[in-house]
């Protein structure tokens, strides 16, 4: 099975993009399959195992004095092949089920795959007693180091070794899931920018891979950054990798010095950061004002760039950006010519079509006639996003790797981690709603009061989120897109696999429901169609259903720890009967 994949998808070596390329987002990953592994039948051949020319063959003479013939070439091929998998199609690696519910339309969307950013992880530690260079302790510990290596090679679990991105660092894995409301405007607006976003960001705070040597030089920012901030509806993105590594760590299959320079932190323009930062908060407090007359996020200090402040700049850059191109929407309503111009005139017109500021040509004329404006999209969308990183190019998936996963989460979409040991359901974020007594002590000095509905829920000038991207009428008030960022280490199997759910699955389910639901599955694939059904079969409210299954190194026990999924099994089921009793809606 894993042959007939990898020959399916057999491509030449990628091209490397640069960030500023305007390349699509790559919703595959690059691996190095041994080509064995693409072929396993290609080492028994009926022909010789000699290889050697056919001209230098002769018969066999059972009286010649030579001796045998070469013996046969066993094991496998040291040879790799650049193979490129779309993730969507990894049903063992990747799972993801959508569901309109009782919708008329869907309003989720998703996003996976690999982005350019360079690595954050943690770099293993090396043992801590360390013998001289030349000492014979010191030569032992190589020579098994290299017959690990020379082992793993050979034998081969079928995982293949990773690719390394465009920066030469192990590729970073991105999983989104953006849960829209009033429309998908804005979710779809964050499944196809934002991650170009986090890439530029990251770009123009000019952070360092946590892997590769540091520059002794000062990181200067790219003087365009400079003139990019919105304000003109202009993509800013940003990513940053914090370098955790200390003096004396060694990776393996990583290019790192053990030089006790490199362990200095970077050294970064304060300036040019604070610059960056300062005009951003500008743009919110000319742009909006109210709550963000006053606003300064937490993550932005003058020291030297973490993950959480660029994921906060990234962020915050893309709402507003969507924010600005919907004011201008707004603008256009108010000219005369545009709200009299056909709806299709972008389609029809080839030198562009008629603006206030271009007026070449009569506003009437075939060549020229105005474009009809678009209804600003008061809508929006929560969203959370996963980024992995792993030290060496071994896949985060691969049992024995340890990975470092970050977060950034606004709103009441959810991740969860499965945790081997115990097979307990960890949450990686918290609903921003009006009830949380931190999102209430943010709001109250704003709000004028928070309005409780039929159900119960609290909810401020509408809405039941305390931060998302759009929702134009509520940013005043404080509904800003700021992430709540976390962290984690995940060490080698610590974790079975990652969910990212939209809330029309946690509301219909508990934390340790999903989990144990996938648990059950062969694959994550099977577990994200499993978990939506199951919300929008036991559901009332018939909301959109978004499930993204992600497998991480603990995937083949993720049933030994705990009791499995015995713990929700009975109420899951009373659920499901009580769902097909069609007296239920008679209650």
């Amino acid at each position: 099975m894993r042959s007939s994949i990898a020959s399916r998808y057999k491509c030449g070596r990628p091209r490397k993009y640069s960030v500023t390329g305007g390349r699509s987002f790559h919703d595959y990953f690059v691996t190095h399959l041994p080509s064995s592994s693409l072929h396993p039948d290609s080492r028994i051949s009926s022909g010789p195992h000699h290889q050697l020319p056919r001209s230098a063959s002769k018969p066999h003479n059972p009286n010649s004095s030579g001796g045998p013939s070469p013996a046969p070439l066993l094991g496998h091929n040291r040879d790799t092949t650049v193979v490129r998998i779309p993730l969507r199609s990894a049903k063992h690696h990747f799972g993801a089920s959508v569901s309109r519910g009782q919708r008329p339309y869907n309003e989720d969307t998703y996003q996976a795959g690999v982005i350019e950013l360079p690595a954050f992880a943690k770099r293993a530690p090396i043992s801590l007693s360390r013998a001289p260079a030349r000492s014979p302790l010191q030569a032992y510990r190589e020579g098994q180091r290299r017959q690990k290596e020379q082992k793993e090679k050979a034998d081969g679990d079928g995982e293949g070794t990773s690719a390394e991105g465009a920066s030469g660092d192990p590729q970073v894995f991105y999983f989104g899931v953006f849960d829209g409301h009033g429309g998908t405007e804005c979710s779809g607006f964050l499944k196809e920018k934002l991650h170009e976003y986090i890439e530029e960001t990251a770009r123009k705070y000019g952070l360092e891979s946590s892997l590769q040597e540091k520059s002794n030089k000062a990181g200067q920012l790219n003087n365009e950054a400079q003139a990019s901030l919105p304000i003109a509806v202009k993509s800013s993105n940003d990513s940053a990798t914090k370098s955790d590594g200390q003096a004396g760590e060694e990776v393996p299959h990583t290019t790192v010095s053990l030089d006790p320079a490199d362990s200095q932190p970077k050294s970064v323009d304060t300036n040019e950061v604070s610059s960056l930062q300062k005009k951003l908060i500008h743009s919110w407090k000319e742009t909006v004002g109210g709550y963000f007359r006053r606003f300064s996020p937490s993550t932005f200090t003058l020291d030297s760039p973490t993950t959480s402040t660029v994921l906060t700049h990234a962020f915050l850059t893309a709402d507003l950006s969507f924010i600005i191109a919907q004011l201008k929407l707004s603008a256009s309503d108010s000219d005369p010519v545009l709200a009299d111009s056909p709806i299709n005139t972008s389609d029809i017109v080839p030198y562009g079509p008629y603006t206030p500021q271009n007026t070449s040509s009569p506003p009437g004329s075939h060549n020229h006639s105005p474009a009809k404006p678009r209804t600003p999209f008061k809508g929006g969308s929560t969203a959370s996003v996963a980024l992995i990183s792993t030290p060496t190019p071994t896949p985060f998936w691969h049992p024995s790797t340890p990975s470092t996963l970050i977060t950034a989460h606004c709103g009441d979409t959810r991740i969860l981690l499965s945790r081997t040991s115990d097979g307990v359901a960890v949450a990686l974020t918290t609903n921003h709603h009006p009830s949380a007594p931190s999102e209430a002590a943010r709001l109250r000095r704003y709000a004028a009061s928070f309005v409780t509905d039929s159900f119960g829920e609290e909810r401020i000038s509408g809405l039941a989120n305390t931060r998302s991207f759009g929702d134009m009428p509520s940013k005043r008030m404080g509904v800003s897109a700021e992430p709540q960022i976390q962290t984690l280490q995940l060490n080698p199997a610590e974790y079975a696999f990652m969910i990212l759910v939209s809330d029309g699955v946690s509301n219909e389910a508990s934390d340790q429901e999903i989990v144990d639901i996938v648990k059950e599955c062969r694959t994550p694939e099977e577990g994200a169609n499993k978990v939506v059904a199951f919300a929008t079969e036991t559901g009332k409210e018939g909301d959109n259903a978004t499930c993204l299954v992600v497998r991480l190194g603990g995937w083949e026990r993720r049933g030994e720890g705990g009791n499995g999924s015995m713990a929700t099994r009975e109420g899951r089921e009373w659920r499901r009967a009580e769902a097909d009793d069609p007296r239920r809606s008679r209650r």
